[in-house]
């Protein structure tokens, strides 16, 4: 097995040596420069080389092999030339969209979907009509082949995209099937975000010896365009955290994960209760209800998506300007899939994760898995997120007023000022207010404020007087004691402290005032 390990450049599409069509198209949609999984793959498979490719979604990997299957069809040929395997309906529906866009100036060329949930008769009537590239899900491309609908004497290539997610879903022998039973002489790429046993398995029986392994560096895995924070707020405050981030920084498209179908369903009444756009997509869902939901989000009618990771399995779509984690995520690895939705194809993005009490530790291991860094962010202030609506609102209105006649309005306003005392500036701050809503915000800022939160501030004074103590010429421990004294009163013992770290007596004042938990010597048992 060969290793790609060039040095980094950036590569623009015109340099690759693609067909003039395919660059046509490229420049179509937007692309530039080559993401690195791109500028590594696409050489290999022009060459008709076996392919095998480590990256993590989201770094565009379906123009890494769609592009070069494109140059490398016979349209003349109308057999099945190209088959690629999918581990989810969505992402077999968006890899084809995104292949056909590659082959628009592609005269006769055909990219076909198949996937289960769907009529299997329109499908087998679609297969008639003789397409080229088949994008599918294992075991429904496994029924067309016993039913010799899918024919594979003349693939030429074959792709299995998302192959770890393939194997967690247990298509693993449906895929060793397949690849058994192409006959022809062929090339096969895999791409695939970890590289498990049972894939290298796969990589040494069914690829040729001198496959070549491009393995994009973990660095990259993170996408650096996405803007990562963390929230630490009381427990039973996420809907309002949720809804004045949204308010805060109104994304037009956003993604909402939570860990289970019920709290999807309960943030999603929530929210459509307090008046936002928003749908689930869970597994108690059926096909035709997650197709519906998926067009209302992809055509802008479903404003925010609520998701758990399941269902999210292969979710393809490029526009999501912010991620949500309204639950920490179970499986550390869920958090870079999760956030790996916002920030594509160039494009910035914001993820926020909702932190309840020790929830904070596993940030932590986030971000040493990760190898990132999660900044700490306090919610949006009401007064904030009133003056980020305002500006929103005054925005648009700046562009219909530039760009519409508004003369018969401008009457109408001008009339009403001579029956009343109103000035043009009443009359326009009074649409505003109505525009705003009522302007009373549910919850007050303090309500927000954790004991956390609290205790780092305490904590932070003593420490400071307790340095400027140092610093006048006392010694150590008896000077941390006067620091605390000083700002509370008393000195703490363990003994004040209630199981749960706050003081006892009814005293609302910080656990763990000062100084770390676990720090203290360990008593030897007797």
């Amino acid at each position: 097995m060969e290793e790609n390990n060039k040095e980094e450049v950036d590569i623009k599409y015109e340099d690759a040596g693609l067909d003039a069509r395919i660059l046509r198209a490229v420049s179509e949609i937007g692309y530039e420069v080559m993401t690195p999984i791109q500028r590594e793959a696409i050489p290999v498979m022009l060459k008709g080389k076996d392919l095998i490719g480590q990256a993590q979604t989201g770094t565009g990997k379906t123009a890494a092999f769609g592009i070069p299957i494109v140059q490398g069809v016979d349209p003349f040929e109308e057999r099945t030339q190209a088959l690629i395997l999918c581990p989810t309906r969505e992402l077999a529906i968006q890899a084809a969209d995104d292949i056909r866009q590659y082959a628009r100036y592609y005269s006769g060329v055909r990219v076909l979907p198949i996937y289960g949930g769907q009529d299997i008769t329109k499908q087998i009537r679609s297969l008639k009509g003789n397409s080229q590239i088949v994008v599918g899900t294992p075991g429904r491309v496994m029924d067309h082949i016993r039913r010799h609908t899918i024919k594979l004497e003349a693939v030429r290539t074959i792709v299995l995209d998302e192959a770890d997610e393939m194997l967690d879903m247990g298509f693993r022998e449906d895929i060793e099937t397949i690849l058994k039973d192409i006959p022809s002489e062929h090339q096969t790429a895999l791409f695939s975000a970890t590289m498990p046993k049972p894939i290298l398995r796969i990589t040494k029986e069914y690829q040729k010896a001198d496959a070549v392994f491009v393995k994009i560096p973990s660095k990259e895995l993170t996408i650096p365009l996405v803007k990562q924070y963390y929230y630490e707020i009381p427990k039973g405050m996420k809907v309002d955290a949720v809804s004045r981030l949204l308010d805060y920084y109104n994304p037009k498209r956003t993604l909402i994960f939570t860990n289970t179908k019920r709290m999807a369903d309960e943030l999603a009444e929530s929210l459509i209760g307090r008046g936002y756009f928003a749908d689930t997509l869970h597994g108690d869902l059926s096909q035709q209800q997650r197709d519906h939901v998926m067009s209302g989000f992809r055509n802008g009618g479903t404003e925010i998506l609520i998701a758990t990771d399941v269902a999210a399995r292969g979710l393809d779509v490029d526009d999501v300007e912010a991620v949500i984690n309204y639950d920490v995520p179970e499986d550390i690895e869920y958090y870079v899939h999760r956030i790996g939705r916002t920030g594509r194809a160039g494009r910035k993005g914001r993820a926020f994760t909702l932190v309840v009490g020790r929830e904070i530790y596993k940030i932590r291991d986030i971000e040493k898995y990760c190898h990132t860094r999660i900044e700490s962010r306090h919610i949006p202030a009401s007064k904030d997120v009133k003056a980020s609506k305002a500006q929103s609102i005054l925005d648009s209105v700046a562009e219909l007023a530039a760009g519409e006649d508004l003369s018969d309005m401008i009457a109408l306003i001008e009339s009403r000022m001579a029956d009343t005392e109103l000035t043009s500036l009443d009359i326009a701050a009074a649409f505003l207010r109505k525009a705003m809503g009522s302007g009373k915000d549910e919850v007050s800022d303090a309500d927000f404020i954790t004991y956390r939160s609290e205790d780092r501030r305490v904590r932070k004074k003593a420490y400071a007087e307790r340095d400027r103590m140092r610093r006048e010429g006392r010694s150590g421990k008896d000077e941390g004691r006067d620091a605390r004294s000083r700002y509370f009163g008393k000195r703490i013992r363990s003994r004040d402290l209630n199981i749960d770290g706050s003081l006892r007596g009814g005293h609302n004042r910080p656990k763990f005032a000062f100084g770390r938990p676990g720090k203290g010597k360990k008593r030897k048992e007797k």
